[in-house]
């Protein structure tokens, strides 16, 4: 046999059927006796051969493959959506493509150029932080391929959507801090235009301005979000000498970062300074003491998130079936937030 990757050809060269017989056979399709379907699925193995999605989804029309796009694999609520999506992608018998845009707008377009080219059945995204431009989300519509977004999305695209209740998180948690006491409440925001970041901004304003509490701008910290920008934002508000009591942060992250300096400065968590986040990555648990924050349903949200696209998959105009569905986050109240005798 000629070097080179097996064909299909080559494995009804071997059992000296016809290449069409192969393909059924491949594809389970009744019309081939369950014998014949053993000696070829043997054979492939053999010849180790690999079938060619690009090639069958030219002739079937279907690549059997979704894209699926985050901003980052290596966090805990990104790769949980995912194994969400997969877990229901999987009883389907279809295949997840995951693919990181780093928040670079850049990259996620090539991504989504690189999807499109695989042939895949549709894409599911998580919008970048930085992305002020959506031409390369309303190509894949134009193309009438189904486009689902889940966490970060964007008014400027009729699609469906999957959130969390990112406003009623942020409420709860501010309401919670209120309640142990605290009336300076810092809240640790990000200057991007993505509808998570605005929500949990307006759900502690009304939280505060619900308990009667006037709203100091001078306690809102803007950034990215991540540990190191945790810890400039703390380093701030204790420099310029603003009271606080708590620190509310729309980040897991960046919470971590404020706990670090608080305890460089000596100031005690929870007696001085109370402290709570949003996410419940794994690590909020372990610390000390450890942090209260807001269970963003990743696993659920995943599924809900595949379901949706699976429902979309099957309807003739993908257009006109755009639906949201909000989940509600669960507060989780840890020592870090909790009022000391």
């Amino acid at each position: 046999m000629k070097k080179g990757k097996a064909t299909i050809h080559d494995i009804a060269e071997k059992l000296n059927i016809t290449a069409s017989t192969v393909s059924r056979a491949l594809n389970d399709n009744p019309r081939i006796s369950e014998n014949t379907k053993k000696q070829v699925l043997k054979m492939a193995k053999q010849l180790n051969y690999q079938p060619n999605h690009i090639a069958s989804a030219l002739r079937s029309g279907k690549s059997k493959l979704i894209g699926v796009l985050v901003p980052t694999a290596n966090r805990n609520f990104f790769s949980s959506v995912v194994r969400g999506i997969e877990d229901i992608a999987n009883e389907l018998d279809y295949k997840v493509i995951i693919s990181q845009s780093y928040e670079d707008p850049e990259k996620e377009i090539q991504t989504v150029d690189a999807l499109l080219n695989a042939r895949v059945d549709g894409i599911i995204a998580s919008i970048g932080k930085n992305t002020e431009n959506f031409e390369h989300f309303k190509k894949i519509l134009e193309k009438g391929i189904p486009l689902v977004l889940f966490d970060r999305i964007t008014n400027e695209l009729e699609v469906s959507q999957v959130v969390i209740d990112d406003y009623y998180g942020a409420y709860e948690t501010t309401k919670h801090l209120i309640e142990q006491g605290c009336k300076r409440i810092v809240h640790f925001t990000s200057p991007k235009k993505i509808n998570i970041y605005r929500e949990r901004l307006r759900g502690y304003e009304d939280a505060l301005k619900d308990a009667n509490i006037p709203v100091d701008s001078a306690l809102i910290e803007e950034s990215n979000m991540q540990l190191e920008d945790g810890r400039t934002s703390m380093e701030n508000i204790i420099a310029k000498g603003i009271p606080f009591d708590a620190v509310f942060s729309s980040s897991d992250y960046a919470v971590m970062g404020a706990l670090q300096v608080l305890r460089e400065h000596k100031i005690s968590v929870p007696s001085q300074v109370k402290l709570a986040g949003f996410g419940n990555e794994p690590f909020t648990s372990f610390t000390a003491p450890p942090i209260t924050t807001v269970d963003q349903k990743s696993i659920p949200m995943g599924r809900v998130t595949a379901e949706t696209f699976f429902e979309l998959l099957k309807l003739e105009d993908k257009k006109s079936a755009t639906h949201k569905t909000v989940l509600k986050p669960e507060l989780i109240i840890r020592e870090s937030s909790l009022k000391t005798n």
